[in-house]
């Protein structure tokens, strides 16, 4: 079987952000697992203003350039990993906007998330998540990544994962590389 295009998207836009350095630790340890060609979108490069297309995303007659390299992007992925903190118990806006520019993209592939906060790991914005994920027919993998008080896992500009968080990116990759394949044809219908 070819490799899988896996499409890490780096969900924060604010300077001073840690999103980068948690999706470099996670881009390096998906190319270790094998089977997936990775490639990243920082969102904070794809110069996405709040959603300003004039028709709906499931026309997809799309009229701005923005629009259609990030549709490009998203359409070549079998499988999406959303690298997002947690704003205010939720998503940060850049994010669900970037998700709210595309309708058709997002189906029928398999995503998860590797979430980064405090306390709660940004879980709750891995919650929050599921509603639109619902909406846009693009389906979450059980497996994910939660990365607790982050700040202190980060050395010297690098990202630096206990054992737990290492195991949930494997258990996570592994789910992906499963179920990427066997939705692939629900895409191509």
């Amino acid at each position: 079987m070819s490799e899988l295009n896996l499409l890490v998207v780096i969900g924060s836009t604010r300077p001073g952000r840690i999103g980068p350095t948690v999706a470099e630790w996670f881009v390096d340890a998906a190319k270790a697992h094998g089977g997936f060609q990775v490639s990243v979108a920082d969102l904070a490069e794809e110069d996405l203003p709040l959603f300003d297309e004039p028709h709906h995303p499931r026309m997809r007659n799309y009229q701005n350039d923005h629009t259609k390299r990030w549709s490009e992007k998203v359409d070549a992925a079998d499988a999406i990993v959303f690298v997002i903190p947690e704003y205010n118990y939720g998503l940060g806006a850049a994010f669900k906007n970037a998700l709210d520019y595309l309708h058709h993209e997002w189906n029928y592939k398999p995503a998860s998330v590797v979430s980064y906060g405090g306390v709660s790991a940004g879980t709750r914005s891995a919650m929050a998540l599921t509603g639109a994920a619902y909406a846009l027919r693009l389906f979450l993998v059980p497996a994910a990544v939660n990365i607790p008080f982050v700040h202190s896992l980060v050395h010297d500009g690098q990202f630096q994962p206990n054992d737990v968080t290492t195991a949930a990116a494997t258990t996570m990759l592994d789910e992906l590389a499963r179920v990427a394949p066997v939705m692939r044809p629900l895409r191509n219908a």
